[in-house]
Order: C-alpha cells, then structure tokens, then sequence
C-alpha cells in the first residue's frame, strides 16, 4: 500500500555567501539589521519537502503518493517526479498562480537564510484526502504546507483511521499553540529537528512526557550528532550518521532522512534500521546540490552502511532496497 506525502512542492534557487552570517550579526542591533549579501553562486533546482520525499521514497522503490498544490509551470516537474517512480494523480494544477518558490542563501558554516513564496502552495487546503482512501494508504506525511490544509489533512486522518506522520518543520515558526496541538496528537510518529523540538515544546505548553502521552514515536534528528529515536514500546535509540565525504548543500538533508526512514519503516525494517537508512540519504543529499540530485548507486550505498553500522546492519537494510544502480 502507498504512503502519500502532503506538504510543499517548490523550485528552489540556492545561493552561496563566503563568509559566516555569525559575523555580521551584531547582537544588541538585531531589531535594526538590514543586510545584503553577495553571493558568488546560484543554482535552481526542484524542492519542496514533499516533494523530495516523495522523490527519495521512489528512487528507494516505494511508490509513493503526492499530494500538493501547484502551478501551470509544473509539467516539466510531473515528468521528472513520475519517471522517479512518483505518482502524481493527486497533485492540484492551479492555473492562476505559480508553483512554490524557495529562495535561500547559505554560508560556509552550512547555516541559512531564506524565503519561502507560497503560490499554489496555499491552495492545498482545498484538497481532501477522503477521495484517496479508497486507494488504501498505508500512512500519510502530514509535511509544512498551507496551514489549513495541514490541518485538515491530519484531521482526515483521524476521521479515516490512517496512521499518520507529523512533519511540521518549518510551519513550527508560524504556527501558535493550538495549532501545533492539534497537529501533533495522534500521530504515529513525529519528526522534527533539535531546534524544531525544543520551540514545538515551547509554543505547545507540553513536556517531553505530554508528548510521549500522545504520539506513538518520536524522531529528533541531531545535524552531525545523527537522531534520537524514543517511543513507548522501544524506549530510546540513539542513531550515529553516515560519514560525509564533504559537505555541499544542506537544502532537503531532513527530507532525505524521512524518505529513508519511511522507506525502511514501509519495507519492514526495525526503527534503528530504518533511521539507519534515512541517515544514508540524509548524507547523500548533504553532498549534492539540491534536495532531488543525489545519485542512487546500491553497492556504494551498502558498503557506505556496513562501514558507518556494521555487517549485519548491512545486511538487514539490504532486504529493502531496490535492485540495480
């Protein structure tokens, strides 16, 4: 059965500033900043979070459901999304607007500065998740999109008994409380980073212990500490990283993890497998531009995993991964 991914689906234009924004931050000024960086490169490339990991989970061989708004420019991106193993019959084309735009500028620390346009994005509260039921979906990534479709959607999935995942990332900033609340309660797993965990706590009202009281699993990715995995019948699981060969471009690293892990998840594997897994396409992404650009090669993936995990860690993710390069 499918997991259908909701969230962005975005063209994403990169930048680079030599140099660290750190520096030129003067603290007790912050309320009067006003900067401009020049930056010495600009890439464009396919994104969205959603998209990414709709893209990861087919190049891993899921099949994956899409489920997003876009503009009349997206044909191109259909083709590309769809000859990745996407299915994206349930993606919205909204002929008035344009697809998403994510424009972000990122300094040699590997830190960022960004915008996001919504466009069609915020017309995914006018898709319902009810007509693809029937489809018998195995799980639903409620990822950061229009609120009120975010929203919705999870409430859907409380009404149609599918499991869900709470991918709430970068709407975290922009959400209050009670919206957070309703997003998060229920969930079979949750997934943010340390810092989305830490202002999820705080914006929500609720401890560590509300919130194992309410979801089944929770994922906390770590940046180069790897993940933290804690859950009511597995207690806690520290995760380790696959060792980068250099870091390029952290746009979609966090995609990337989920669409490993789901894959995993999907295909069987224990949770520690699974997030194994998602840390190998965590670092695949974090060594190419863009969150769609990282190459699928089986035998290089495999001797990556046996070097950061172990033989028969090797061994048991190898059962889940698709045949070929």
């Amino acid at each position: 059965m499918p997991i259908a991914v909701t969230g962005s689906i975005a063209t994403d234009h990169l930048m680079h500033f030599p140099g660290r924004f750190a520096d030129l931050m003067v603290v007790d000024q912050l309320d009067r900043m006003s900067l401009s960086f020049l930056v010495d490169d600009l890439v464009i490339k396919r994104g969205g979070s959603a998209a990414n990991i709709a893209f990861g989970l087919g190049v891993l061989g899921q099949s994956p459901l899409l489920v997003g708004a876009v503009g009349p420019d997206f044909a191109e991106y259909r083709t590309w999304l769809e000859d990745h193993g996407v299915d994206c019959s349930a993606v919205l084309v909204c002929q008035d607007v344009h697809t998403a735009r994510f424009v972000c500028t990122t300094d040699d620390d590997m830190r960022q500065i960004a915008s996001f346009y919504t466009g069609a994005m915020a017309r995914s509260r006018e898709i319902s998740l009810a007509p693809l039921a029937p489809r018998g979906l195995d799980m639903v990534l409620i990822g950061a999109s229009d609120p009120e479709g975010m929203l919705r959607h999870t409430a859907e999935c409380r009404d149609l008994g599918i499991p869900f995942v709470a991918d709430v990332s970068q709407q975290i900033a922009r959400m209050e409380g009670p919206e957070l609340r309703l997003l998060v309660d229920g969930a079979r797993y949750l997934m943010t980073n340390d810092y989305e965990w830490e202002l999820l706590q705080k914006k929500t009202g609720w401890t560590e212990e509300h919130v194992a009281e309410r979801v089944d699993v929770r994922i906390t990715t770590l940046g180069e500490h790897g993940a933290r995995i804690i859950g009511r019948d597995v207690g806690e699981i520290a995760v380790g990283v696959v060792p980068e060969t250099g870091k390029v471009d952290p746009t979609g690293v966090g995609d990337g993890f989920r669409a490993g892990f789901l894959a995993g998840v999907a295909g069987g594997l224990s949770l520690e497998r699974a997030a194994q897994l998602g840390s190998l396409i965590a670092v695949e992404v974090l060594e190419t531009d863009g969150g769609q650009e990282w190459p699928w090669e089986r035998a290089n993936a495999l001797e990556r995993l046996r070097d950061a995990f172990g033989t028969d860690a090797a061994a048991e993710i190898e059962k889940v991964l698709p045949a070929g390069s």
